[in-house]
């Protein structure tokens, strides 16, 4: 492989890894939490992308309850994205209120609280549907402003150009993810968050109000997945109300990767995935997510507890 292209295809898979992990970390954050999956994260990301979409002055298309309308407002693109994902985050809160809360509160068997979880999503995904569609939704050209189509990587005698979108999509994912591992690592929030997730009786007796956390957690969550799935969104296009689909199951297997629980873990789990994909030749490129589940079950025969999980010894 030619430097160039490889400098290209790496730089490409940096991106879409960038994304990869700050949808995983909404997934990681609930596990660590209250060690479930919550499998309505897919769904809060699809909600994410429509929410930036229509707050960025977006029409809606001819089916669906709200077929041809618009916001009166157009928002600046940044400003939407953070408005759109503070909304997908209380949307989250929202699913924990109805779909988990209820259930822990009655101590139900965790296989239930996944079963509640895949339901919200399937609710979510059809009401989208039933508002606004199942068509193809494309944000504007201009979303970036004056900014160029293009960067160039390399020389004039050499260009490897990246495309603006990717390399913004980058720089987002890398203050997210810096941001997030200050909170969780030098905050009181933070210091409160790995209590509750160590042991939440016990944080419970010291203080520690463990609902008010967890309520927290899942705007967090929601907020990460509204933020990836804008980012998306404006890269390719938000592909319907099952747009966010195929990403819950990326997110899925980039906590495997990573190790369930652990936050470093996501992001290199999404990382790995994403260089994983890059580099599947174009031929071959209807396979890549073969291809990347196929490097996760490689790696965990070899590391059951993933790359940077911890593992554990059952005792007899």
């Amino acid at each position: 492989m030619d430097f160039t292209v490889f400098l290209q295809q790496f730089l490409n898979g940096i991106s879409i890894g960038s994304v990869y992990a700050i949808f995983a970390l909404g997934y990681t954050l609930v596990f660590s939490i209250l060690g479930i999956i919550n499998f309505a994260h897919g769904a809060v990301f699809t909600l994410g992308a429509y929410f930036t979409y229509a707050l960025t002055g977006g029409k809606f298309g001819f089916n669906g309850l709200l077929a041809n309308a618009a916001l009166p407002i157009q928002l600046p693109f940044l400003v939407a994205l953070i408005v759109g994902s503070v909304l997908a985050g209380f949307a989250s809160v929202l699913i924990e209120r109805l779909a988990f809360r209820p259930l822990r509160i009655r101590k139900a068997d965790p296989l239930l609280t996944l079963v509640s979880s895949l339901g919200m999503a399937v609710l979510i995904v059809n009401l989208i549907q039933y508002l606004v569609g199942a068509e193809i939704y494309t944000f504007a050209d201009n979303i970036y402003g004056n900014l160029p189509p293009s960067i160039n990587f390399g020389s004039a005698d050499r260009p490897v150009p990246i495309r603006t979108v990717q390399v913004v999509i980058f720089a987002v994912s890398a203050v997210l993810v810096a941001i997030l591992t200050y909170l969780i690592s030098f905050t009181r929030i933070g210091k409160a968050l790995q209590a509750v997730a160590e042991d939440a009786t016990t944080a419970s007796l010291l203080g520690i109000n463990t609902e008010r956390f967890i309520t927290l957690t899942f705007f967090l969550s929601g907020f990460l997945a509204g933020v990836a799935g804008t980012l998306v969104g404006s890269s390719v296009s938000i592909a319907g109300p099952y747009f966010g689909i195929s990403f819950g199951l990326k997110g899925l297997g980039v906590i495997v990767l990573g190790g369930l629980g652990n936050i470093p873990g996501a992001v290199l789990g999404g990382l790995v995935i994403g260089l994983a994909e890059a580099f599947v030749p174009a031929d071959y490129s209807g396979y890549k997510e073969a291809i990347a589940f196929a490097l996760l079950f490689i790696v965990l025969l070899v590391r059951p507890q993933g790359l940077l999980g911890r593992s554990f010894v059952q005792k007899v």
